[in-house]
């Protein structure tokens, strides 16, 4: 929703450029830099309370931007509330993960948690270019509203965990401030990514300061008696290609409706309202999580579908390569319905597959470690074509050298797409393995049965 309200908030405020990307960047920052440590703390201190207080945390400072005067006030409240939504939102996804087993229901339950994502992610610049037509605050006083009912609802329908058990070792201190530390500086050397070369030495220093945080977390992390991460769930491959797949899908498709945004707009010249509306067929995912795509991963298994997603995917932003200056509504529509589709497709399935075959007691983690994922995906899809647009501006001037640099910068999203499917293909190879290898095994231990008569006359034995 903010990204239609920036323009409406910036004229209204009179901020200035930088601050005006700030109170983009801020949520992002919050997000992104604390959705691991509030993973975790939901395992640790329990689900329930994570998700109740920064459910209420995310209330009252969605609710301060609506009254914000200034520019410092927006930045602060964005900030603040992406915090929360890294500490509500893997407590959520834990909340309902550890309330089904593997299997049939809980995959449905996370498909139609997806499938609300998935409306968010599509629908959100729809609604936010209807609440900006009434007035730029709304789009702070609608999730205030929204929050509020789902406040009351989660305290009388989530139900009470008994007390959380914890060992006696203590809370990880130094890995939540190392990985609270690498987490912020390494979003803000993504965010910083789209400025191109502009003070290329200050996000140089802040991605090396990034990673030397993050090594002294992994050093943190394997001395520790109680590590806030437990480093082995990294070699999980089939959560870990999960986690990638879905930042190279966010960030690819995040990347694309940024690109066709300022294509409409300062191309074309629609208002934010005209381009909400045209974009509202990319909500159709929202429709198709939750209906088409669990018959789907029944038949074919998570791994087809996501595959299927991601090649959906090439094929709807690679349709859109060519724009043209005057193209008709008719001829962006099928990349449109393909790009919801595909959404629908593979989001729901990544978000079972980063769960799958995690323990209970750390299945915060991996929504944590998912929820950085997208997150970094968002910003870095987002950076990467703003970047490359900026590169591309520089070639020339005009209504032909913009369309050109819309052009460019497009090929971002395609290549991510395309990563994402080699990277999909080897899941679904690794999965047509690991039936090979359980039928193997199940035929050995068949035909061992058989061939012993210690067990043939045991077994007929009991019979009698």
């Amino acid at each position: 929703m903010m990204a239609v309200a920036i323009p409406s908030i910036r004229a209204d405020l009179a901020l200035s450029t930088g601050t005006a990307a700030w109170v983009m960047s801020a949520y992002v920052l919050g997000y992104a830099g604390f959705t691991l440590l509030g993973g975790r703390a939901a395992d640790l201190l329990g689900r329930r309370r994570m998700f109740l207080t920064w459910l209420t945390v995310f209330l009252l400072f969605s609710g301060l931007g609506g009254f914000a005067t200034d520019g410092w006030m927006l930045v602060v409240a964005r900030f603040v509330t992406g915090v929360a939504a890294a500490f509500m939102t893997p407590a959520a996804l834990s909340l309902i993960t550890t309330s089904y087993e593997e299997g049939p229901q809980r995959n449905q339950a996370l498909l139609i948690f997806a499938g609300t994502a998935a409306g968010g992610f599509s629908l959100g610049l729809v609604i936010g270019g209807l609440l900006t037509a009434i007035g730029w605050r709304w789009v702070f006083f609608a999730p205030v509203v929204l929050a509020g009912a789902l406040l009351v609802a989660a305290v009388r329908l989530v139900p009470a965990a008994g007390p959380v058990e914890r060992d006696g070792r203590g809370f990880d201190l130094l890995g939540a401030v190392t990985a609270a530390g690498a987490m912020l500086l390494a979003a803000y050397t993504v965010v910083r990514l789209e400025h191109g070369l502009h003070d290329w030495p200050l996000t140089a220093v802040a991605g090396l300061a990034a990673l030397a945080l993050g090594a002294a977390f992994v050093v943190v992390e394997r001395r520790a008696a109680a590590p806030l991460v437990r480093l082995g769930i990294l070699r999980n491959g089939s959560v870990v290609r999960a986690d990638l797949g879905a930042l190279l899908f966010v960030g690819a498709f995040f990347g694309f409706q940024f690109v066709v945004t300022l294509y409409l707009q300062e191309l074309r010249g629609w208002s934010s309202l005209q381009t909400a509306i045209a974009l509202v067929v990319m909500g159709c995912d929202a429709v198709l999580a939750p209906t088409l795509t669990p018959r789907l991963v029944a038949r074919f298994g998570n791994a087809r579908v996501i595959l299927g997603g991601f090649v959906l995917a090439v094929v709807a932003y690679g349709l859109f390569l060519p724009v043209g200056m005057d193209w008709s509504y008719a001829a962006m529509f099928p990349t449109l319905i393909l790009a919801g589709t595909a959404f629908a497709l593979a989001y729901g399935p990544l978000t079972i597959a980063a769960t799958d075959g995690v323990a209970e007691e750390e299945q915060g983690l991996a929504g944590g470690l998912l929820n950085t994922a997208t997150q970094f995906g968002s910003a870095i899809g987002i950076s990467a074509v703003t970047a490359v647009y900026g590169l591309a501006s520089t070639t020339g001037s005009g209504p032909e050298a913009t369309l050109s640099a819309f052009r460019t910068a497009l090929t971002v999203p395609v290549v991510m797409v395309v990563a994402g499917t080699i990277l999909s293909a080897l899941s679904v190879r690794a999965a047509r393995r690991a039936v090979r290898s359980a039928s193997q095994v199940s035929s050995v231990s068949a035909s061992q049965t058989s061939a012993n008569p210690a067990q043939r006359s045991g077994g007929m034995a009991s019979r009698k």
